[in-house]
């Protein structure tokens, strides 16, 4: 192994973990999705430090190359990585369907309550001009909404 390769495999580890630390100190990265950043990170410069480490693992696990170790760790940790997106997407799209749930029921508890509360406003006499006044209304919206659509 040269000193230029050890060096960069060192800069690249330390570059990689000071993102990583940063992204959550500035929190645009969550503790739980650094997790196995960190973890790469880590491992990434304590090969770099210790490059015979690498060789020692390879033969312990039955790698003959110990660069194919490094591959499948990387493909590891992003499998893993995508797996916990996956999770969490999942518990998104279920939060949003419920939400979107409860905003259809809340309008509906509005829009009867508007009705029962212009019901009561007009009185049992006026149901004649307010239902001409909701056939206004009607018309207008309709015609509101055929110029937004154009």
């Amino acid at each position: 192994m040269t000193v230029a390769s050890y060096i960069l495999g060192i800069v690249s580890a330390l570059i990689v973990l000071g993102v990583v630390i940063e992204s959550l100190r500035r929190h645009h990265l969550r503790e739980r999705h650094a997790v196995w950043w960190l973890f790469a990170g880590i491992v990434a410069l304590v090969l770099g430090v210790f490059p015979d480490v690498l060789g020692w693992a390879a033969g312990l696990v039955g790698v003959t190359v110990p660069t194919n170790l490094v591959f499948f760790l990387s493909i590891a940790v992003l499998f893993l990585v995508s797996i916990q997106h996956s999770g969490e997407l999942t518990e998104l799209e279920s939060e949003t369907r419920t939400l979107a749930e409860s905003v259809a029921l809340q309008d509906l508890r509005i829009r009867e309550l508007e009705r029962s509360l212009a019901e009561a406003i007009d009185g049992p006499h006026a149901r004649g001009s307010a239902s001409a006044r909701n056939s206004a209304d009607a018309t207008a919206g309709a015609k509101r909404d055929a110029r937004r659509n154009q």
